[in-house]
């Protein structure tokens, strides 16, 4: 049973879906994303498919009545899909080649155009959850692609945010903030000719990271060719260099925030970007959200993100090192 119960104090939908708890939890039983498990093809390099246990569905069931007149309901309409990255079940993104990772961006980026093709798909959500800090139940290398029927609040709220900005200045806030991160340079861990990855200075995860294209681009599908590219080198340098930073496989959400597919408008005061949130602030520490930050929104940060930024910045060097220069 899957449906949308509205929360009138945030003025957002939560989604409810009782046949996630059946979802599998490696190691125990064979992977389901590895060639051979039927799920799957024999052979594949990047591949995408239904999520067998989606919170939303092009086919959903009929919503129960709501308790009171308070509340309501509505169909979990949308679309869950499974981003396989390899075959390879040890894989992930931060060792797969930046040609590899072009596929998978192309693979991304097929799907956004896909979705964004149906108009009750307000919004589409391309992420991942990598490692058991973060709930991810299966090692295998993928992400996740949620098209949403409504606007979830922290879009919204960037929205209006970008909005506001450019009703008053002209700009676009993401492209104003690219501009200052380049321009003070202590938070940047790396860049290319089209992308540059920093830590914001305002970030509330000490090795939050973000990626965004240097000059504006609503979402994936406005990207050339040499920008997905770009996208791909950087995006292997910002993963890897993760894992390099404290010699270990690094949990991470990555979250990409594209504009909304139906709101033309918003192309021009929207930016495409990537957000990273890794929960670790220590090889050996998590940062867990403190009653605070979960019951008030009030973010907090236990370091100050130009140093974390200089130890991201080191261990990426440490990999072009490695890698010759890879580019």
């Amino acid at each position: 049973m899957a449906e949308l119960r509205y929360n009138p104090i945030l003025r957002d939908w939560t989604m409810v879906a009782s046949n996630r708890q059946a979802r599998p939890d490696m190691p125990s039983g064979q992977c389901p994303f590895c060639p051979g498990s039927s799920k799957v093809p024999a052979v594949y390099d990047v591949f995408a498919y239904d999520n067998d246990f989606p919170v939303l569905s092009p086919h959903p069931d009929n919503p129960q009545p709501p308790s009171s007149s308070l509340y309501r309901s509505r169909h979990a309409y949308g679309k869950c899909e499974i981003v396989l990255y390899s075959s390879d079940h040890h894989a992930s993104l931060s060792s797969l080649s930046v040609e590899h990772l072009g596929r998978v961006v192309e693979l991304w980026t097929d799907r956004y155009r896909a979705l964004t093709a149906d108009e009750r798909h307000q919004y589409v959500f391309i992420f991942e959850n990598r490692g058991r800090e973060v709930g991810a139940t299966i090692q295998h290398p993928h992400g996740q692609i949620y098209a949403y029927p409504f606007l979830p609040v922290k879009i919204r709220t960037e929205l209006e945010s970008c909005q506001h900005h450019h009703d008053v200045t002209g700009h676009c806030l993401l492209c104003d903030i690219v501009c200052a991160e380049l321009a003070e340079g202590t938070r940047v861990i790396a860049e290319n000719e089209d992308f540059v990855a920093f830590i914001p200075y305002f970030t509330d995860f000490p090795y939050g990271v973000w990626i965004s294209p240097k000059v504006h681009k609503p979402n994936l599908d406005a990207l050339t060719e040499m920008e997905k590219h770009h996208f791909a080198h950087i995006l292997h340098l910002v993963t890897a260099g993760m894992d390099a930073l404290f010699d270990r496989e690094f949990p991470y959400m990555m979250a990409q925030h594209p504009t909304p597919p139906h709101m033309p408008r918003a192309e021009c005061y929207y930016h495409y970007h990537v957000e990273f949130y890794p929960p670790l602030r220590s090889a050996d520490k998590i940062k867990f959200l403190s009653s605070s930050e979960t019951g008030a929104g009030a973010a907090a940060n236990p370091a100050a993100v130009e140093q974390t930024a200089a130890q991201m910045r080191e261990a990426i060097l440490r990999v072009q090192t490695r890698e010759g220069g890879q580019s």
